[in-house]
């Protein structure tokens, strides 16, 4: 599910020339020293500053108000390329070499209050070897894990460290959504085989969208970050691979459970649709027998009844009774014929 454009901002026209930086739109930014430390910084001492000697910048952003955003032109290394991957307002998960840097999206379930976890958050970075430029356009949890290490003074080492604590937190958050799709299956499972209620049809629906939603975007995150594996990369050592690989695995059996319980979904659905039916055709095999026993039972009172000259019996006072007594021997007759043609079987 792409980022809701409520979130998003207006996208008009702006002025060529950068507005200076609003506060509010840095959520937080921090000079890594290359040991784990880190140290805050603001728009002013990035300005004044220039990029670290040693170590890298991390500069997270809110998803600016103004597509001219001061922090993204060229003088920052920014160009409309990399500006315009950071501030699209629909992505997915990808990794794509860009001059001197990557470009990389991610995307993590949505755990912030009253949100479905389907519809995932993006944050957007674009790497260099002194830098991180990251965007958002709502709170990831993984995000700010990284924030709480920095702040403890356990932050990473490199920008492959960052990635690849990133990733694995984003991955770490996906599992118990995967797990409670899996539960809720089994739960409508079960309700399928004691008793299936009339509305269980939407409930299949609704997981089986959700896990082709999740399904969709973590396909695609699994690919970007198999590709950050396999490239040569100065800031990403062994121990960072180590890290990606786990997320990677992790993530690609996250598609494979998707793919089942999508599959587990047709399947209950078809199953669902089968008890109904079957259901149906014994109703309809009820009424059948009931109309054959009563078929013949109609024709001989329909007779009886036509009010014409010529009716047997109408003159003896006992004749209604033997008429009754001979349609409930016929009611009965027919009965022992069905069972012995084996139409109860």
């Amino acid at each position: 599910m792409a980022d809701n454009d409520s979130d998003l901002p207006a996208s008009g026209t702006g002025p060529d020339v950068a507005e200076p930086p609003v506060a509010e739109d840095l959520v937080c930014a921090f000079r890594f020293d290359g040991q784990g430390g880190a140290t805050p910084i603001d728009w002013d001492d990035l300005k004044t500053k220039g990029p670290p000697e040693s170590g890298f910048d991390w500069i997270h952003i809110q998803h600016p108000r103004d597509p001219h955003h001061h922090w993204l032109q060229p003088e920052y290394g920014i160009d409309e390329t990399v500006r315009a991957a950071l501030l699209a307002e629909e992505t997915r998960p990808r990794f794509l070499y860009h001059e001197d840097g990557i470009l990389l999206n991610l995307r993590g379930v949505n755990l912030n209050p009253g949100a479905d976890p389907d519809d995932m958050v993006s944050i957007r970075m674009f790497i260099t070897d002194n830098r991180i430029i990251s965007v958002r356009l709502r709170r990831l949890m993984a995000v700010e894990d990284i924030r709480q290490r920095v702040e403890s003074g356990k932050g990473p080492r490199d920008q492959g460290e960052f990635i690849a604590q990133l990733t694995l937190g984003l991955t770490e958050r996906m599992d118990p959504v995967i797990q409670d799709i899996n539960e809720r299956i089994d739960a409508l499972e079960e309700e399928i085989i004691d008793a299936p209620r009339l509305d269980i049809r939407k409930d299949l629906s609704e997981i089986r969208l959700t896990a082709i939603t999740l399904r969709r975007h973590i396909a695609a995150q699994r690919d970007a970050v198999n590709h950050l594996i396999v490239e040569r990369l100065d800031w990403i050592d062994e121990h960072d691979r180590t890290m990606l690989r786990e997320a990677a695995d992790r993530v690609t059996r996250f598609v494979e459970d998707l793919d089942t319980a999508r599959e587990r979904t047709s399947i209950l659905h078809e199953q669902l649709a089968d008890m109904r039916a079957e259901k149906m055709n014994e109703n309809m095999f009820i009424l059948s027998i009931i109309a054959a026993i009563f078929l013949p039972l109609g024709l001989l009172t329909g007779l009886l009844g036509i009010n014409v000259a010529g009716i047997p019996f109408a003159q003896y006072p006992g004749a209604f009774a033997a008429v009754c007594g001979l349609l409930v021997l016929i009611a009965l007759f027919e009965w022992w014929l069905f069972r012995r043609l084996g139409w109860f079987d």
